[in-house]
């Protein structure tokens, strides 16, 4: 973008009852006959750019005419391949979702294992137990009373086999698809395996173990605990989270996308001519088919809702004694119409005009009145600072 071009300089006068002395182009401010400071001026819009595209092409679409109010960001012309781009900016928007996607599966994958290891170590502390207690059965002399529990429980057991045994046999000749015949089948093997259990216990308690019994007791007791300490240290190997290089990977794809999108948008941009800040288009340099250059301006955008006052020949003698707020009369020309307003900037570096050093000051209107146009002249009369 490029700046606007500087006004045109203009005559300082000395207001006295409205009545305009012209002074010659390049001299310095004047006092007036009420002790005022009086500089020259003009109106200027708030902002005003001039916008060139930054690749070079053949224009597409000029979405903007001379006169038209745009809003920022809107796009107000295009370049041909903008719908290339696009799509590669939508391209690289799936790769940073998928990248993105990657990285919570990692966190969520070991979500997961960790809830998978805690119920591996809670049936592991179950299998300990279980072979803690039957090692101990046949280790110890049973009483009378776990004799008589486990025959009852024995005859129990011998009681569902034979029920589930008699619930089968009608459908023992069924098709192996058949679902009621897969239920009782089921059903069956479960007595049976209850059935086998109770009577190994209630065996158990009626004579003394043997020393194969002993010695395989001991064994699934070994084994149990075995299992149980290696879940355990398996809990806390993915309790530090998932596999570093794994993250690091994840990580730097995920950076990669960013980078890739970033670099999309970016090329995108530079197809597409957008508005930098609300304005009006006051210029307009292109047509549909034509070829551009880069940096070539191409419009003007300028705001002219919010005009200002900037003044041309303040001089460095009198420059000290204007300061930011000062309150200010500006006597617009072609209005014949004076309006109040207070200096918003002074500008930190120097101009020369006419072999003089003068300073731009910024005036801010308190009210910006009916038919102010940009470029119309005005005398600016400095209040006691």
């Amino acid at each position: 973008m490029f700046g606007k071009a500087a006004p045109q300089t203009l005559p300082t006068v000395v207001l006295d009852n409205n009545n305009a002395t012209p002074k010659a182009p390049g001299a310095t401010p004047s006092t007036g006959a009420s002790g005022g400071l009086i500089a020259s001026g003009v109106v200027a819009p708030a902002q005003e750019a001039q916008i060139a595209f930054a690749l070079g092409g053949t224009v597409k679409t000029v979405a903007a005419a001379v006169g038209d109010q745009v809003e920022a960001g809107q796009v107000l012309a295009s370049l041909e391949g903008s719908e290339k781009l696009a799509a590669a900016v939508e391209s690289a928007n799936l790769e940073l979702l998928a990248a993105q996607q990657a990285l919570d599966a990692l966190n969520k994958d070991m979500d997961v294992k960790q809830a998978v290891a805690l119920k591996t170590i809670a049936d592991d502390e179950h299998a300990v137990q279980d072979a803690e207690r039957y090692l101990l059965n046949l280790q110890s002399q049973s009483a009378e009373v776990d004799i008589q529990a486990a025959y009852a429980n024995m005859l129990l057991a011998r009681d569902k086999l034979d029920r589930a045994q008699k619930d089968y046999e009608p459908y023992k000749n069924k098709s192996e698809n058949n679902v009621i015949r897969a239920a009782l089948l089921s059903k069956l093997a479960q007595a049976q395996k209850n059935y086998d259990a109770v009577v190994q216990t209630y065996n158990n308690l009626l004579g003394t173990a043997s020393a194969g019994d002993l010695s395989q007791a001991k064994a699934d007791l070994a084994v149990a605990q075995a299992n149980l300490a290696k879940s355990q240290r398996d809990y806390k190997i993915l309790q530090k989270g998932p596999d570093p290089d794994l993250v690091a990977m994840a990580q730097q794809r995920l950076a990669t996308a960013q980078s890739q999108v970033a670099a999309a948008k970016s090329v995108l941009n530079d197809v597409e001519l957008r508005a930098p800040f609300d304005g009006t288009v006051t210029k307009l340099n292109i047509h549909s088919g034509e070829w551009v250059t880069p940096g070539q301006p191409v419009l003007m955008l300028s705001d002219l809702q919010n005009s200002r006052i900037e003044t041309t020949d303040l001089s460095e003698q009198d420059i000290p004694t204007v300061t930011i707020g000062q309150p200010v009369t500006v006597f617009i020309k072609a209005l014949n119409q004076n309006v109040t307003g207070h200096v918003k900037e002074i500008a930190p570096l120097a101009d020369t005009l006419g072999g003089d050093v003068v300073y731009k000051t910024t005036i801010e209107l308190d009210e910006r009145p009916a038919g102010l146009r940009e470029g119309m002249t005005v005398e600016v009369r400095f209040g006691t600072p």
